[in-house]
């Protein structure tokens, strides 16, 4: 059985955003669940200690999720079992679109070999006490769309929820997410079904719910510098109503942010997308941005961010 939620949003995984003091303020803001970013299996198998360091869950996340990637049965294995004592959930993907990661097999790729998919997600159910959930693409292309039938193999290899990001393999982050596959994929499957793409929104929101019956919904870039867009939804679902997010307040986020990025000692790479991205919406954003990514220490950015947060603008 899957685990009970505070809320129906879920902050979705994505590589070098989706820290620590990211997911903290997602937390804080209504996010029900939150994703590591995506940790290689193989990496993990063979102890690698930049791969060990991005598992940087900590129990105020409670219940936790690491993401692992890999098509390597055994090494998935191995992964699943380190990870088992530091998370609630275990998180499968079968739906990133990179092309590093598809050469190797892995992501959305192995939604052309259902037979190992079923091996996958049957070993890893087995080997460790957490919950599998799998997070997956339509199918490569629009001519082979067969997430349905992956969402079934994985139900029936073990999985107690599935993600299905509306878009294929081919679409990147292109074009319109089809929530029409949401909504088969939860006709056909008894697990709850989590609902991705395209929700930038409380009204976005409210149409996946109503469109596809899904159990959850996945924010995922719509989310990155508007953690704010969680309790909005919450919000609305609470009392029908939700309030603007101010300017100032946004960068207010940001400073909040920092200070958990500060305590969990983050990458100043990190610091300094986060940053840019806490700009969204701020008049003369651009040249902000522009001089954030010319920067070299966290003193420059609060030099620079500060203004934004102590006047009105």
């Amino acid at each position: 059985m899957f685990t009970k939620l505070k809320s129906d949003l879920i902050m979705a995984p994505m590589a070098g955003i989706t820290d620590v003091a990211f997911r903290l303020l997602c937390k804080k803001y209504g996010a029900g669940l939150t994703f590591t970013e995506m940790i290689s299996a193989n990496a993990l198998a063979r102890g690698n200690k930049a791969t060990i360091k991005m598992i940087d869950v900590v129990p105020e996340e409670k219940p936790r999720v690491i993401q692992l990637f890999g098509q390597n049965t055994e090494s998935l294995v191995k992964a699943a079992k380190y990870c088992e004592d530091k998370c609630e959930i275990l998180d499968f993907n079968l739906g990133c679109p990179a092309a590093k990661i598809i050469r190797q097999g892995s992501g959305s790729a192995l939604l052309e070999r259902p037979n190992k998919v079923k091996e996958i997600i049957t070993a890893l159910s087995s080997a460790v006490k957490n919950p599998i959930t799998v997070k997956m693409r339509l199918g490569i292309r629009k001519s082979k769309i067969n997430v349905v039938e992956i969402a079934q193999i994985c139900e029936e290899a073990g999985a107690k929820m599935i993600t299905v990001h509306a878009r294929t393999q081919k679409q990147g982050y292109t074009g319109e997410a089809d929530w029409s596959w949401i909504k088969k994929v939860k006709q056909a499957v008894s697990i709850p079904v989590t609902g991705n793409g395209d929700v930038r929104s409380v009204e976005d929101y409210l149409r996946m719910k109503k469109e596809t019956g899904c159990d959850y919904v996945m924010i995922g870039r719509a989310a990155v510098g508007r953690p704010y867009l969680f309790k909005q939804i919450n919000d609305y679902n609470r009392t029908g109503k939700y309030k603007q997010r101010e300017q100032k307040e946004q960068i207010g986020d940001f400073f909040e942010y920092l200070k958990l990025a500060e305590k969990y000692k983050l990458n100043f790479k990190n610091i300094k997308f986060h940053a840019q991205a806490f700009t969204k919406g701020i008049r003369g954003a651009g040249k902000l941005r522009l001089k954030i990514s010319r920067y070299k220490n966290v003193q420059e950015i609060k030099g620079l961010m500060k203004p934004f947060y102590n006047n009105n603008l």
